[in-house]
């Protein structure tokens, strides 16, 4: 049994409980009408969702991944593209392009922000491919043509997109939006002079509705975000056994669908979103204060100018980054890690053949960064444990005791 004085790295019991009331109804609607799959609730969802994102359209679908794998078949990716994204992401960026057919390369991140870096980008595109006769730019790696580019707004924040934009429209590519972490997330567009959301900059985007999301369900699920009519409805089809109605199939398809229960939960609590990400961004900023009030001892999260970050995860750098969780986890305080192996080391992806070094900043960053506890129910009593904790490390590990060396044992903090 958890001491009560612990701070756990996530809080998925109490926003339920405050939405008890509101949430057991949507069961009970779903009861009453048997409308479990397909209808008014996912109709309602997305409409909603979509509103909120500033697109178009949204198609709710079984999970995040099957979000991107749709997006990017129904945009246009074929068996045997490349797609390019970050080794720094979780596996499901490239089982998600992996399971379109394509082929996943990287570039490597900005070691500020951790998303997709436009100078490697540009630099990927410029020196590591050639342009055929036709005009398709192939992949020297590969052999093989690249057509797309998928930029992961990672822990909250957008990547840079417009550079990115940029890029993908003088190579022709497409951009699919991984907005899985990134609900509510906003990036101010110098080309157009405004801000924009996560989901509304590519020719589409996934989010996903994991439970410890932003937004999150009461189990799986995820969504398609676009302003493009035709990729709306094709994902439509694509999660319904490519049905344009029933029983009839104007493509194979898979079975993806979001149910109606989990729509009704995640309509409940999108009208809780933005408050939620407020309190997350407040949450962020009082780390901000109390690790600044103290000696440096972390590399906090960057947000530059163009960014409003929804911290979905809140990352530092440690460079003992194993020991300060090791410290932590016996102080009662929850961390975890995203990620600890970059996606070009992964045993899955060997028969890529990239070699340690080839993505450096990602590979630093694996090895130094951690997770501390976020979410909108965080109390400023409880970060200030947290920050007392990492600080007591830091003067341990820095301070060798009188009998060998050895660091001595914080006790909890009052």
């Amino acid at each position: 049994m958890n001491n009560p004085s612990d701070i756990p790295f996530l809080d998925l019991v109490t926003p339920h409980v405050e939405l008890e009331q509101e949430l057991t109804e949507v069961f009970r609607q779903a009861l009453h009408t048997a409308g479990f799959i397909g209808g008014p609730a996912i109709e309602k969802f997305e409409k909603a969702f979509a509103s909120f994102c500033d697109t178009s359209y949204s198609a709710a679908v079984s999970s995040g991944t099957d979000a991107l794998r749709f997006a990017l078949i129904a945009s246009g990716i074929k068996p045997g593209d490349v797609v390019v994204t970050v080794p720094n992401t979780f596996i499901a960026t490239t089982e998600a392009i992996s399971q379109a057919g394509a082929l996943p390369e990287f570039v490597d991140i900005n070691e500020s922000t951790y998303n997709m870096d436009p100078a490697k980008l540009a630099a990927y595109l410029e020196t590591q491919c050639t342009v055929t006769d036709a005009g398709t730019l192939v992949s020297r790696r590969s052999g093989r043509p690249v057509r797309g580019v998928v930029p992961v707004h990672l822990y909250g924040q957008m990547a840079d997109m417009d550079p990115i934009l940029e890029l993908a429209a003088l190579h022709r590519l497409v951009v699919i939006e991984d907005a899985c972490q990134a609900h509510g997330a906003e990036y101010f567009s110098r080309k157009h002079n405004r801000w924009m959301k996560a989901g509304s900059m590519g020719r589409a985007a996934a989010f996903s509705f994991y439970p410890g999301k932003n937004l999150g369900a009461c189990g799986e699920g995820g969504a398609v975000t676009t302003s493009d009519e035709g990729i709306a409805n094709t994902v439509k089809m694509l999660r319904d056994h490519g049905q344009a109605k029933k029983y009839y199939h104007d493509m194979e398809g898979y079975n993806g669908r979001l149910d109606a229960i989990q729509a009704g939960i995640l309509h409940a609590k999108l009208a809780h979103l933005s408050k939620w990400n407020t309190h997350r961004r407040e949450r962020a900023a009082e780390y901000k204060r109390l690790f600044l009030a103290a000696e440096p001892v972390v590399v906090l999260p960057e947000e530059p100018s163009w960014s409003r970050a929804v911290y979905h995860l809140y990352v530092v750098r440690a460079a003992d980054r194993d020991g300060l969780m090791d410290h932590l986890k016996k102080m009662g305080i929850g961390t975890g890690i995203h990620y600890p192996i970059p996606l070009h080391r992964q045993k899955a992806y060997a028969s890529l053949n990239y070699q340690p070094g080839d993505f450096s900043a990602s590979e630093k960053a694996a090895a130094e960064i951690l997770s501390l506890p976020m979410y909108p129910q965080l109390t400023a009593e409880q970060q200030a444990q947290v920050v007392h904790e990492i600080l007591q490390f830091a003067r341990i590990t820095a301070t060798p005791n009188r009998a060998g060396g050895k660091p001595v044992t914080s006790e909890r903090a009052a």
